[in-house]
């Protein structure tokens, strides 16, 4: 029996197994994208709207295998369809959901062949978010051209 899943193609109805999918490939990308802001801000808002939909549920608490400045950082494990994700905790969740230690390593979500733009535009769709391009901020390209300036040994550059 294999875990694939089938493509959902955009025009289609935005079913939790889609959702789930592109959720999936978004977050997939994100952690090797040069710039990936806006990939884990349409993640983050897709899960807290399949969440306050109930479509969506909070499992409870893992240490984060990369934790920032302290020692110890907990995320919180969401369940969507057959895929689980992590998203950064609230101060209710702490409170509310239990503690499930160490995060296990054999489990795996299902593999899913959807291409990141189709994943996103899924996503866009359903929380009306959209990427805001960017022009490239290169300094020395929009900076013209100096020749190099030499001084003898010992005079100073004004």
């Amino acid at each position: 029996m294999t875990h694939e899943r089938k493509v959902p193609h955009p025009k289609t109805k935005l079913t939790i197994d889609n959702l789930s999918q592109a959720l999936f490939i978004v977050n997939r990308h994100a952690k090797t994208a040069p710039n990936p802001k806006f990939l884990y801000k349409l993640k983050h808002e897709s899960l807290k709207k399949l969440i306050e939909e109930g479509k969506a549920k909070k499992i409870g608490l893992h240490f984060s295998q990369n934790p920032r400045n302290s020692k110890q950082q907990s995320d919180v494990l969401v369940e969507c369809g057959h895929y689980t994700f992590h998203i950064p905790p609230t101060k209710s969740d702490f409170a509310e959901l239990p503690h499930l230690g160490k995060l296990d390593g054999s489990v795996r979500n299902p593999k899913t062949s959807l291409s990141l733009s189709q994943a996103k535009t899924v996503l866009q769709a359903y929380t009306g978010i959209t990427e805001i391009e960017q022009p490239p901020s290169n300094p020395r390209k929009n900076r013209p051209y100096q020749k190099p300036i030499f001084k003898k040994l010992g005079e100073r550059y004004t």
